[in-house]
């Protein structure tokens, strides 16, 4: 639920749950360019930098974020990468982003791009890109404290905001300040527009130097420092030592949808990339079904995978958006997803509803049944976006290149084939070969899963199918557009330790079965098609974990500098793009794209023990 604002006939917001105003009186941008840009010693400080990281403890009417990102766009000697970290435990709606921004006619570009990606914001990490992905937004939804401990990275610059602290005393209590300090590195400047004696005398306590500096009428001050402990601060890394000095030369194996992520998400920080793969072409495996799903999971208790693939469809969603043409590679009209049921705390505003009868109706499925609509969904055309990915500036494709051999070469890695030929040199390497690289992984439990799924032309179904893609025991997408005639495409199968990949006949006739099941009338429409053998069967070898979710983490405990992000599933186009940014998020210093519990939840750490023979 969105929080209200009450607006005032002079067009002035307030916040009607903390009986405050949203900014000053000197207006909003006056505020964020004096306040919070001049106190950090922004757009100056970030001069010539690789990326830079703020933190915002109040996101609020988002104008901090449009003036910072309008600065950023200004300034020719802007970072390559910003990050713009914000705390919001009762986002507003979109029409309040819009009607805050009204009066700053420069801003109307920014906050429409930003209302258009201001959606679906449960509690938890929310990360949106603009600006081609070189500006990303984590707004993270709930309680600040908690918020904070989520988050792992070194802030450049703080911009402490929110409501008063005599009417949100949590926002400025001295755990709040102690967890921003957490965040902070020896440097870091902060601006805010508060200078009580409490907040002051909180930040100085964990190192902060501060000043006074002029306010903006009718305020008389502001407060402005910087990090600077006496002491060394003690930091609980996570994951010590991951950290790179700078981007180098990275080979990545695999050129399905994992290793084409990988390799765009670390040429656009810099890093050269090199992808190896068996096949002759980019997705000649798992990745190059003729179309893919893209839906969440969900489960009303909002389990683990039902977080993580919410969020990673909202990735893989911004990156169709910006590389491929919407109607032709992707669409995202909804998916229906039968037999499920979303937690029951969710309101009208969330990502997935239970289906109406006027939907079920659209898609001729029969009144009453248990469906559930993912709004924010559609269908994929896989190898269409493994190929936009590896066509990034930084990236090279090299096809027919088995790779047997991972072996250290002083402070460098080399990639050998059979005979010990060096097909590849570089200082790091991500393994993204799915099941085919499951022989460089034995420390990890990696299992090959065959999957079948059955597919053809619109003018061999003898009726209509639902526009709208199906999901449940099984999926089905139609009038997907091809050069050849529009396609359907229905299935799969999931075996397990399978890697036979010759079509069978009995996994088409279980397709047909399921099918049936899932959408009937659809089934009875593709009879005559399936009796003709007019029907093609596409074979695939997914690459699953023990708990089936995907591993994003050092290959092994001896070798730092080789990396798995792997085992997607049948959830490649889930997974694909929001594995990328964690990798290179824990390589950079980063902003997690997701909390720490569930970046940690899919750490290959947690692999190694449960692999036979693990260690």
């Amino acid at each position: 639920m969105s929080e209200p604002v009450d607006w005032s006939s002079a067009g002035e917001p307030r916040s009607a749950r903390f009986d405050d105003r949203y900014y000053s009186e000197a207006g909003p941008l006056a505020q964020a360019r004096h306040v919070f840009l001049g106190g950090c010693g922004l757009p100056g400080a970030w001069a010539g930098q690789a990326q830079w990281r703020i933190l915002e403890t109040g996101f609020g009417l988002g104008l901090n974020f449009l003036a910072t990102w309008m600065a950023w766009r200004a300034d020719p000697a802007r970072p390559g990468l910003l990050h713009f970290v914000s705390i919001e435990a009762y986002p507003v709606a979109a029409a309040d982003l819009l009607r805050a921004a009204q009066a700053q006619p420069e801003l109307a570009p920014l906050v429409q791009e930003l209302a258009a990606q201001w959606q679906g914001l449960l509690p938890g990490f929310h990360r949106l890109a603009f600006d081609g992905g070189r500006v990303l937004l984590t707004l993270c939804v709930g309680d600040v404290q908690p918020m904070l401990r989520a988050q792992r990275f070194d802030a450049d610059s703080l911009y402490l905001d929110g409501f008063s602290p005599q009417r949100n005393p949590d926002m400025w209590s001295p755990d709040t300040l102690k967890a921003v300090a957490r965040l902070a590195r020896r440097g870091t400047r902060l601006g805010t527009w508060t200078i009580a004696r409490a907040v002051r005398d909180a930040l100085a306590k964990q190192g902060f130097v501060l000043e006074k500096a002029p306010g903006l009428p009718p305020k008389r001050d502001c407060l402005r420092g910087v990090f600077a402990p006496a002491w060394e601060p003690r930091r609980r890394d996570p994951w010590p030592g991951e950290a790179v000095a700078a981007p180098g030369d990275c080979a990545v194996i695999g050129a399905g949808l994992a290793g084409a992520a990988v390799a765009a998400c670390l040429a656009r920080r810099g890093w050269r990339v090199s992808v190896l793969d068996a096949g002759a072409q980019p997705a000649a495996g798992a990745s190059g079904a003729p179309a893919g799903v893209l839906a969440p999971h969900v489960s009303p208790d909002d389990a683990l995978l039902s977080r993580l693939t919410r969020a990673g469809v909202q990735a893989t969603l911004q990156q169709l958006r910006l590389l491929l043409p919407e109607g032709r590679d992707w669409a995202a009209p909804g998916v229906l997803e039968l037999d499920a049921r979303v937690p029951p705390a969710w309101d009208a505003q969330a990502p997935s509803l239970p289906a109406d009868a006027a939907q079920l109706a659209q898609a001729g499925l029969a009144p009453g049944t248990a469906a559930v609509l993912h709004r924010q969904a559609g269908w994929v055309r896989p190898a269409r976006l493994v190929a936009a990915w590896l066509a990034t500036p930084g990236v090279s494709f090299i096809g027919g290149r088995q790779v047997a051999r991972i072996a250290p070469h002083g402070n460098r890695w080399q990639l050998l084939d059979a005979t010990g030929q060096v097909l590849a040199e570089a200082d790091r390497v991500v393994l993204a070969a799915g099941a085919q690289g499951a022989a460089l992984a034995p420390g990890l439990p990696l299992q090959p899963v065959r999957g079948q799924l059955a597919w053809g032309r619109m003018a061999d179904a003898a009726g209509a199918l639902p526009r709208q893609p199906l999901n449940g025991d099984g999926h089905l997408i139609a009038y997907v557009p091809d050069d050849d005639g529009a396609l359907w495409l229905s299935g799969a199968t999931f075996d397990r330790d399978s890697t036979d990949t010759a079509p069978r006949a009995t996994d088409s006739s279980a397709n047909h079965e399921r099918l049936a099941r899932l959408h009937p009338a659809a089934a009875r429409a593709l009879d005559g098609a399936f009796r003709r053998g007019a029907v093609q069967a596409w074979v695939g070898l997914r690459c699953a974990s023990a708990d089936r979710r995907p591993l994003v983490g050092p290959l092994a405990p001896d070798a730092p500098g080789v990396w798995a992000c792997t085992a997607m599933g049948s959830r490649g186009l889930s997974f694909a793009a929001l594995c990328a940014e964690l990798l290179a998020a824990r390589w950079h210093g980063e902003p997690l794209p997701v909390p720490l519990a569930q970046a940690q939840a899919l750490d290959t750490r947690h692999a190694w023990a449960a692999a036979p023979g693990g260690r």
